[in-house]
């Protein structure tokens, strides 16, 4: 992400859950009570996914909390909305989904300039004993960390 990009929410569960072999930005389609929601921090990305249908990408599961002066124009919060992107390039996801076997997965929901956009990842499920080496990894540098703060006190 760029210098004018502030973000909004972060998938964290889903670089736990899977290997992140690409990254892509994509805009979102929002009414703007969402818009207001969002800046308001309500969004969640937890159990969310995309999905690729018609030629067009949508997002699944993704919850926008509705806007508290929104009254009639609020919308569902977990509704499916749409991704900008270019038609090659779904294209291509497409096919990577299909053959290969992979995940399109929501990763970060930011601000770019004034303009809302999603990092969607091209993603491999991981296994449970990839699960467990990465947290192996995780706690063996958080021990080593620790050993030098303490060693240069």
């Amino acid at each position: 992400m760029a210098g004018n990009t502030k973000l909004i929410a972060d998938n964290r569960q889903a670089r736990h859950n899977y290997f992140v072999i690409e990254t892509i930005e994509a805009g979102i389609e929002l009414v703007g009570t969402e818009v207001k929601s969002i800046r308001n921090g309500g969004v969640n990305l937890k159990d969310s996914w995309c999905s690729i249908e018609e030629g067009q990408m949508w997002v699944k599961g993704m919850h926008i909390s509705p806007y508290e002066k929104g009254n009639i124009f609020n919308r569902d919060p977990r509704r499916e909305r749409r991704l900008l992107m270019h038609k090659r390039e779904i294209m291509r996801l497409f096919g990577q989904v299909r053959q290969e076997g992979l995940t399109l997965v929501p990763l970060s929901l930011y601000f770019k300039g004034s303009r809302v956009k999603m990092a969607v990842g091209v993603c491999k499920g991981k296994k449970l004993y990839d699960k467990r080496a990465d947290m192996a990894k995780k706690a063996a540098a958080r021990d080593i960390d620790r050993a030098m703060k303490e060693r240069n006190r």
